[in-house]
């Protein structure tokens, strides 16, 4: 605690400074700014330190109120999560000097920066919290704090996505108390259990998972419980929607890491089912993602896929623990672990590259953008980086993390002994796809917002400024790191694969051994060094005339903006596809004769959680619950006295007989 308790001080301090930024105090601003940043400079000591000398850092106050502790610990597997925490938030800190800066909207500024360390400092404390009180608190600054941040545009978009937020977490937030209440008085007030010291064969124990699932879930955005995080995403500020994406939603898997590690014995069907909903989370995830027009609403959605992708390692390794496959186990696991700190990187990367090319163009749709590449090359430069990621390709780091996942569950699939070995095949099959896809998606987003010819007037396009940049900067030299030296992350993973498995992870063989990452890096050097070599060798050859000639344009000398492809028209083969899955509604309208200028297409998939099940259901309840309203009040006051009445007497028939 050496490091982490200043962290959360100073993060507090950057948050109570900010509200004297309204008053447009530029040294208010700056402090609040550098508190911010040393808050997160400081965490990440700690949390370095602790990876490295892997020791428990306690902390256990007194508290009269709930008869309890204020009890932190900070472990490894906590540790994990804190990485990427205050690395991102960092990012977003500096990101936000430059995409909101106080001299020019000192309002809204002085609400991002009070909010924005504020919640970094809840998902710090129960990220840490050892007891359900201090866990419950951290939840709620995080879920407030995000709700405040969501509306922070104060339009009618933005005010729907915060109430759904609310609602969402709140209902998760519901399933916590009831897990907690389960799990028992000494949990709630003084500490979590220890690692694998819970029997997992009784139903209290199956109602504590499925609760702990349903809670978390809802946080974390798996597939059915996402319905607020798309709206939520795309209507935050773009480093808030960093740090939602690449932090907020990853508590959710903690929580259920954390949770699935009291117990001593793992049943089969609770990794069946995180892996089940892992690949659906991965595959819909991802097709709604192709589907979107909305650049964040897109990226959102590639939140649910990639939820999905660590649910899939985090499924693998409760199978593994539940069928005595160790190293399935430790490579699930890890690959989970990895992909939480690299989605929460290239995502951040992404988002923050949306933020410019939004700040920038003043839109969201993609249909609006076009030949940005000319105007923007550094901004395009880290989108793609940042898409070459999320696709899983090498030499960035989301290959290193699904390449652990494959292993894992290959180890298992591949094993004859394993009366598992075909159902997992199908899920390699299933993370496969969503590769594929995701690289279907990035092709699009990247063709259609940065090459071709732009869509509208660009000519005020400008790059983004120097913070924005460097913040941006920062998350790509995060990324290559890990994709071009994986080796030193995994003793990292093992730490936190140790905390996970408790008293299981003695004699366990280290991630290096069943995992030779140097490969990867050799590879993915001789990737870099390719194009290197055929630079120098163009730039060494003989100098000469180089004859340009004109590409064939199959017959348009000078095409129209309006002939490229569109969002819908790149998007219409994959959709017509999953059309059973997705429901995309088309809206075609024929030309009526060769030079007919109404001609048009248009395509819009709704949610089918939200859009197509739970506001209609809603709004059918508000209906009846009006109906019922005007038969019942009357405003006389005899009326609702005889109600009570009844209400009384029927509460005595029921307790008497």
């Amino acid at each position: 605690m050496r490091f982490f308790i200043p962290a959360v001080i100073l993060l507090l301090l950057s948050a109570f400074i900010a509200p004297f930024c309204r008053r447009g105090s530029l040294l208010a601003d700056r402090l609040s700014l550098f508190a911010g940043l040393g808050g997160c400079l400081c965490g990440l000591a700690a949390v370095i330190f602790c990876l490295i000398h892997p020791e428990e850092a306690l902390l256990r106050l007194p508290w009269s109120s709930f008869s309890g502790y204020i009890a932190l610990r900070l472990d490894p597997l906590a540790a994990v999560f804190l990485l990427p925490a205050f690395f991102i938030a960092c990012a977003g800190l500096l990101y936000g000097t430059g995409y909101r800066p106080t001299a020019k909207q000192p309002g809204t500024s002085a609400w991002i920066r009070f909010f924005y360390p504020l919640i970094t400092a809840g998902i710090a404390l129960l990220l840490t919290a050892d007891n359900g009180v201090v866990f419950l608190i951290g939840w709620e600054i995080m879920a407030l704090g995000g709700y405040f941040l969501v509306v922070t545009e104060g339009d009618n978009e933005a005010q729907q996505a915060g109430y759904i937020y609310l609602a969402a977490t709140h209902t998760g937030t519901l399933a916590l108390f009831a897990m907690f209440g389960l799990l028992g008085d000494e949990a709630c007030v003084v500490s979590f259990p220890p690692a694998g010291s819970i029997p997992a064969d009784t139903p209290t124990a199956t109602a504590i998972f499925l609760l702990g699932l349903f809670g978390f879930g809802f946080k974390a955005g798996m597939v059915p419980l996402h319905i607020w995080l798309p709206r939520a995403h795309a209507a935050a500020p773009s480093h808030v929607s960093a740090l939602m994406s690449g932090v907020l939603i990853k508590t959710g898997i903690y929580g259920l890491l954390r949770l699935t590690g009291f117990f001593s014995t793992i049943p089969a069907w609770w990794g069946w089912l995180v892996l089940v909903l892992g690949v659906v989370s991965g595959i819909l995830g991802v097709l709604f993602a192709i589907a979107q027009h909305d650049l964040k609403r897109l990226l959102a959605y590639h939140s649910v896929e990639n939820i999905g992708i660590i649910l899939i390692g985090a499924g693998a390794a409760l199978l593994g623990r539940s069928h005595g496959m160790h190293e399935v186990a430790v490579l699930g696991l890890a690959g989970a672990l990895l992909h939480v700190i690299n989605h929460g990187l290239f995502k951040g990367l992404l988002f923050l590259s949306a933020g410019s090319m939004i700040h920038a163009t003043g839109s969201r749709r993609l249909s609006d953008f076009g030949g940005l590449l000319q105007s923007m090359p550094y901004t395009a430069l880290f989108f793609l980086g940042g898409a070459v990621a999320i696709c899983g390709l090498p030499p960035l780091n989301g290959f290193v993390s699904e390449w652990l996942v494959y292993l894992g569950l290959l180890k298992a699939g591949l094993d004859p002994s394993n009366l598992i070995s075909g159902s997992l095949i199908l899920a390699v099959v299933g993370l496969a796809l969503v590769g594929g896809l995701a690289l279907l998606c990035f092709a699009k987003v990247f063709g259609l917002a940065f090459l071709g010819m732009p869509r509208q007037d660009l000519s005020h396009v400008h790059e983004a400024s120097g913070s924005m940049l460097s913040a941006m900067a920062l998350l790509l030299g995060a990324c290559l790191w890990i994709g071009l030296l994986p080796t030193t992350m995994l003793p990292l993973l093992d730490r936190g694969i140790a905390a996970w498995l408790g008293t299981q992870a003695e004699g366990a063989v280290p991630l290096a051994a069943l995992a030779p990452a140097g490969y990867i890096s050799l590879a993915a050097l001789a990737l870099i060094a390719l194009p290197v070599f055929f630079l120098l060798a163009g730039h060494l050859r003989p100098k000469g005339e180089i004859p340009r000639r004109c590409t064939w344009g199959c017959g348009y000398a000078l095409p129209l903006p309006r002939a490229q492809y569109s969002t819908s028209s790149f998007a219409e083969t994959i959709m017509k596809l999953f059309n059973w899955t997705m429901g995309t509604v088309f809206q075609i309208k024929k030309p009526q004769n060769l030079f007919s200028p109404a001609a048009s297409f248009r395509s819009h998939t709704p949610d089918p959680v939200l859009d197509r099940t739970l506001i209609p259901s809603l709004t059918v309840i508000a209906v009846a619950a009006t109906k019922t309203r005007r038969l019942i009040q009357h405003g006389i006051i005899g009326l609702y006295l005889l109600y009570s009445a009844l209400v009384v007497c029927a509460l005595l028939i029921f307790v008497l007989f």
